[in-house]
C-alpha cells in the first residue's frame, strides 16, 4: 500500500501504526449502546468526494493526521454503493487505535 492510498479496515494487520487494524478486539458493551448502530447510510457520490477531498486536504507527514486522513476515507465508504464497512467497523478501528496510541505504540 503506498502512502496515497487509505489505510485497511477491517481484520487487516498492518506493521505501520498509523494505519487501522481491525477484527483482532472484542466486541465490548460500548458499541451496543450507540442508538444509530442499524443505521442506513444510502450512496450519495457527493458526500463520497467532500469527504475524500478533506481526507486528502488533511493528510500529512505525522501518524496522527494520516490516521484522521484514514478515518475520514472509511467513513466516506459508508456513502460509496462499493464501500465495504459498517459504523461499527470505524468505530472499532477508531478505539483500536487509540489503545495502541496510549500504551506507546505497535511493539516490534
Amino acid at each position: 500500500m503506498s502512502d496515497d492510498e487509505p489505510a485497511p479496515v477491517g481484520g487487516e494487520v498492518s506493521d505501520d501504526e498509523s494505519a487501522p487494524v481491525g477484527g483482532e478486539e472484542e466486541n465490548d458493551s460500548d458499541w451496543e449502546m450507540a442508538p444509530d448502530s442499524d443505521a442506513e447510510f444510502p450512496a450519495d457520490p457527493e458526500r463520497v468526494a467532500f469527504l475524500r477531498e478533506i481526507a486528502e486536504d488533511v493528510r500529512r507527514d505525522s501518524s496522527e493526521s494520516k490516521q484522521l486522513s484514514a478515518i475520514l476515507y472509511r467513513v466516506s465508504d459508508l456513502y460509496d454503493d462499493e464501500g465495504n464497512t459498517s459504523p461499527e467497523e470505524i468505530y472499532l478501528n477508531v478505539r483500536h487505535i487509540m489503545n495502541i496510541k496510549s500504551q506507546g505504540g505497535i511493539e516490534r
